[in-house]
């Protein structure tokens, strides 16, 4: 989970080092440590039985993200989830949450990214980046004739997680949030990356993360989940695995604190790790009851194209 890929132009990096006083061994440790891996999709829903269509979905800057839109039992108008994979990751991984979900009768939209699977490449990428996607896409599912207006749901996994939750403090029109796996501070996420490469936070951890704020555009302070939660108005079920060993489940416990009185729903799953969509099937009882509480979807295990 991290932040910056190494898409930057030269001079605005060198800039940005040098006004830091970052040295060059240090700035390079940040730009490798972020790098993200490109993995196209291989496969199709279709390889999972599940009817869908591709699209291009027009983000920032004019750069487009791939899409597919698995369309509803009936064809819908349907509530729907706009769902977000996580760093590294693509639609394709998050296949396994989509089966359950259109079997209970909702209309999926699974996005790339900016920097990921067949979206887009654009520079840097970072969780703002990741909500401003998510933003692009739930505007773009709005105006589908088989989604269903004010029945539309954000999900997100990890920094997918965290970016649904921005996405829905800056946002009124998500119905509801499900966050799988999120981190509570961005400053935390980093301090870890750190001490994994033996850095010390001061003074060099401390620079380092000044220069990562510089170049998000972002302060940490002003994007991290346990203070963005305050500020989601909608109703929002926090998932975590008890055994995560990349973002400890007391994050998840810290964001679910954090939301307004009555809106937040907590679940700590024992023997899940990070990875929780790879077992998503087994963790969909709650998730389906969430949904079809807050999107009044009527669970109809039965649903068929």
């Amino acid at each position: 989970m991290s932040w910056l890929d190494p898409g930057l132009g030269p001079g605005t990096g060198a800039a940005l080092a040098l006004a830091l006083g970052l040295p060059l061994a240090v700035r390079a440790l940040v730009h490798r440590g972020f790098r993200i891996p490109c993995r196209p999709e291989v496969g199709t829903p279709a390889d999972a039985g599940l009817p869908y269509r591709s699209a291009s979905i027009v983000t920032e800057r004019g750069r487009r993200l791939f899409a597919w839109h698995i369309l509803p039992p009936g064809g819908g108008p349907a509530p729907h989830l706009v769902v977000m994979h996580g760093w590294g990751a693509n639609a394709e991984d998050m296949l396994p949450v989509a089966a359950p979900l259109r079997q209970a009768g909702y209309g999926v939209l699974l996005v790339d990214a900016r920097n990921h699977g067949r979206s887009d490449r654009d520079g840097h990428s970072s969780m703002p980046r990741f909500a401003e996607d998510l933003a692009h896409a739930f505007d773009w599912l709005e105006r589908q004739p088989e989604a269903s207006p004010g029945r539309i749901a954000l999900l997100g996994h990890s920094v997918g997680a965290a970016a649904a939750l921005l996405t829905a403090a800056r946002l009124s029109e998500p119905a509801a949030v499900v966050s799988l796996a999120a981190f509570r501070h961005p400053e935390i996420v980093m301090r870890r990356f750190l001490a994994l490469h033996r850095v010390p936070y001061r003074p060099l951890g401390w620079l380092i993360c000044r220069y990562v704020e510089r170049v998000i555009g972002e302060r940490f302070d002003g994007i991290a989940p346990v203070n963005t939660a305050a500020r989601v108005r909608c109703p929002t079920l926090v998932l975590h695995g008890a055994d995560d060993s990349i973002t400890p489940p007391e994050d998840s416990e810290a964001i679910a604190a954090a939301l307004p009185e009555g809106l937040g729903r907590l679940a700590i799953l024992p023997g899940f790790g990070h990875d929780t969509v790879d077992r998503m099937e087994e963790v969909m009882a709650p998730v389906l009851a969430f949904l079809s509480e807050h999107l009044s979807a009527p669970l109809n295990s039965a649903a068929t194209a």
